[in-house]
């Protein structure tokens, strides 16, 4: 089961010698070669080997290494990697190769990690259900062939869940990493906005002038939330400390369902196990919206910051922009007041679990749950538990305070499970 170990695993093992990264990374193509799942679509095999030699030699010769130290890895292909293409599933840019890695890249390689290949997107990153574009086709879900992986990190899920990838960093607009690590059963970090830098996220091409970029965030995905907590460490620099360490001494608040998007009964019914098994371990947990949050209203005025965010890169802005910055504003407060009484919050991350490919029952309500978190820019992850089709909990922590909500996903795990293999 070495390919479905975590990166700080295989990581500490490269690091005292019992693991040669030349070896692993060669075995990981190996699997990228012959998966089906078609989630990672372009390797750059020379450079990963070559690189991952060197890794054993460092280590040999005693020196100083990253916390990601030969450790092979892939990312979407929406992020600029030196010397591969970097297509965004559009095939008027399949041929755009990048001179330089974006911000992400070279922060991970500077840890240690070797970028072996590219996972799938949606084109254009325009779908947040299912990973599809005319270049390299549609990824399928580890877990179940017949269902979506989720998008518009569909890939980047998938490859993590299939162990094609130790770590993974992909991008959230309206839930593109929570949703496909709920659909996959891995854990996906939307960190507060700004956290991580965007430079070389983008379409090939002329930068447009201007632009807006809440609420967008990049953001890794990992088997374990650890792997979480270093990935970001490394891309966003330090992080503020948890509020908690132990899991019993976490204030919860909790909703797991609304008459606005009601969760299918096998979400509802992994969620209310995970809810009772937390309540069993000692958290304590209090139950409803915080004061001042309307659901549904927050979900609507998400709707508005994603258009505002796609007419702001053609330079417009749209009608009542002013009055929905001040809804955003007194809905930001609301939580702020919240996470004075209490350190996290936890929903579905998503109202079912991983959808059939032709399977479009209330598409359009995907974004409702990560709308909570996205419209007032806080942290959130998804993680999973639940199965053999996993369900993903939402833990929403406060902003800037990524690492409160990270340390909650990795001590729950301990009582509602966390990454299971899917059966091969």
């Amino acid at each position: 089961m070495t390919f479905f170990r975590t990166a700080i695993e295989v990581a500490a093992d490269i690091r005292r010698g019992a693991l040669s990264a030349r070896e692993l990374t060669e075995g990981l193509l190996a699997r990228i070669d012959a998966s089906d799942v078609n989630a990672v679509v372009a390797t750059r095999r020379d450079f990963a080997l070559e690189a991952a030699s060197q890794a054993d030699q460092a280590v040999a010769r005693g020196d100083d290494v990253g916390p990601l130290h030969g450790v092979p890895m892939t990312i979407k292909d929406a992020f600029a990697v030196a010397g591969m293409a970097t297509t965004w599933g559009e095939p008027a840019f399949a041929d755009c190769v990048a001179d330089q890695d974006a911000a992400v890249v070279s922060r991970l390689r500077a840890a240690g990690a070797i970028i072996v290949g590219k996972s799938n997107v949606h084109r254009m990153l325009a779908d947040f259900g299912r990973t599809a574009n005319p270049i390299h086709g549609r990824t399928v879900n580890p877990r179940d062939a017949t269902r979506t992986p989720g998008g518009s990190s569909g890939g980047a899920a998938a490859a993590l869940a299939a162990g094609l990838s130790f770590a993974e960093y992909g991008s959230d607009l309206v839930g593109s990493i929570r949703i496909p690590a709920a659909y996959c059963g891995v854990y996906g970090l939307k960190p507060t906005p700004g956290t991580v830098p965007l430079r070389g996220f983008r379409p090939p091409g002329p930068v447009a002038p201007g632009g807006r970029e809440f609420p967008s965030a990049v953001g890794p995905l990992a088997r374990s939330a650890a792997d979480l907590r270093l990935a970001l460490a490394v891309t966003g620099g330090p992080l503020r400390p948890s509020r908690r360490s132990r899991l019993g001494e976490f204030r919860v608040g909790v909703v797991l369902d609304d008459p606005a998007c009601p969760v299918t009964g096998d979400v509802g019914a992994a969620l209310s196990d995970a809810a009772d098994a937390l309540a069993r371990a000692g958290v304590r947990i209090r139950e409803g919206w915080p004061d001042g949050v309307d659901p549904a209203a927050q979900a609507a005025a998400f709707g508005f910051q994603v258009e505002w965010f796609f007419a702001a890169q053609e330079g417009r802005e749209p009608d009542g922009a002013a009055e929905q910055e001040r809804r955003r504003a007194a809905l930001t407060a609301a939580w702020d007041r919240f996470f004075g009484e209490a350190d996290v919050f936890l929903c579905p991350a998503v109202f079912t679990t991983a959808m059939r490919h032709d399977d479009r029952y209330r598409y359009d309500d995907q974004p409702f749950w990560i709308a909570q978190a996205s419209l007032p820019g806080l942290p959130a992850v998804s993680a999973p538990v639940g199965g053999p089709l996993p369900a993903g909990l939402q833990v929403i922590g406060p902003a800037h305070e990524d690492d409160t909500a990270i340390t909650f996903a990795e001590r729950a795990a301990d009582v509602v499970g966390g990454f299971v293999p899917p059966a091969e």
